[in-house]
């Protein structure tokens, strides 16, 4: 496993328990690091298969969201570009952007924590597994932990703001 306070992401091959809570480890370490803290896991039959925390503005990319930068090592590790039979697991509610890369790679469930009103595109704003054009839409299950999410988004954004 590498070092999530040094913004790397983890890869390949631990069995946890707890997967949502590798995924606040990872927020919680983007945190330290400036970013916005989300944190995601993708998980195949226990096993993990990668854990990221977003990296935006470290890696000068728009698109290096904890989701999006979990299921390309997810997908690194299984040598495949679709993660059938993977769950992931995230803290905020997925963007328009990872909804769809969600959908793409054909993940099995999606868990997150904390709804965003704002910026999710699963229970809110577009609702992207619910459209037309949507081709593979996971079972969502949102909530987990919604408390303990709203609370680090709360805390990193009242900390940065005067």
């Amino acid at each position: 496993m590498r070092d999530f306070a040094r913004g790397d992401l983890t890869a390949g091959g631990a069995p946890h328990r707890d997967p949502l809570g590798l995924a606040f480890d990872a927020a919680r370490a983007a945190a330290a690091r400036g970013e916005v803290p989300v944190g995601a896991a993708v998980v195949r039959d226990g096993i993990v298969l990668a854990v990221a925390g977003n990296r935006p503005r470290a890696d000068r990319d728009p698109t290096a969201h904890a989701e999006i930068l979990a299921i390309r090592a997810a997908c690194a590790v299984l040598g495949d570009e679709r993660l059938t039979g993977c769950d992931l697991y995230v803290t905020l509610e997925p963007c328009a952007m990872c909804a769809g890369a969600i959908s793409l790679s054909r993940i099995r469930r999606l868990y997150f924590a904390a709804a965003d009103p704002k910026g999710g595109a699963v229970e809110n704003g577009p609702r992207v597994f619910n459209q037309p054009t949507c081709h593979h839409a996971p079972e969502v299950y949102g909530g987990l932990r919604e408390s303990e999410a709203a609370t680090l988004l709360r805390d990193f954004f009242r900390d940065r703001r005067p």
